[in-house]
């Protein structure tokens, strides 16, 4: 598994289509895919937004991810960082969120986060 994260539009998934070799036919998107297709697919953009739309099942069902789809790159906004939301279902879905992504840092075997498009390594290495 393959965790890619970053700030909103810095270049994650073209660095998913560039250095894991991901054709764009074989992204899947976390803002309107059903969580099945997660399950299989080779690569998930905007996670974070699929998070959001399970809301308490988050965890339970990205522990099934990182289970069932090993080989799976997946990519979500850093959302931990700014001003904290006023609404309580947004500071919840932060939380979320951030648990998550430390789920699946933990079973990925490469973590990269991409700033302006250029990627740093925060476990595992290059290539």
């Amino acid at each position: 598994m393959v965790m890619i994260t970053g700030g909103a539009y810095q270049g994650k998934t073209a660095y998913a289509m560039q250095n894991c070799g991901i054709p764009a036919n074989e992204i899947t998107d976390g803002k309107s895919c059903v969580p099945e297709e997660a399950l299989k697919a080779r690569c998930i953009t905007d996670y974070h937004e699929l998070v959001r739309r399970l809301g308490d099942e988050c965890m339970t069902f990205t522990e099934e991810l990182c289970h069932r789809n090993d080989e799976a790159v997946i990519i979500m906004d850093e959302i931990g960082c700014g001003i904290i939301p006023l609404e309580k279902s947004e500071r919840v879905w932060r939380e979320n969120v951030g648990r998550c992504g430390c789920i699946i840092a933990s079973h990925s075997e490469k973590v990269v986060r991409v700033v302006c498009g250029i990627p740093t390594f925060i476990k595992g290495g290059h290539k």
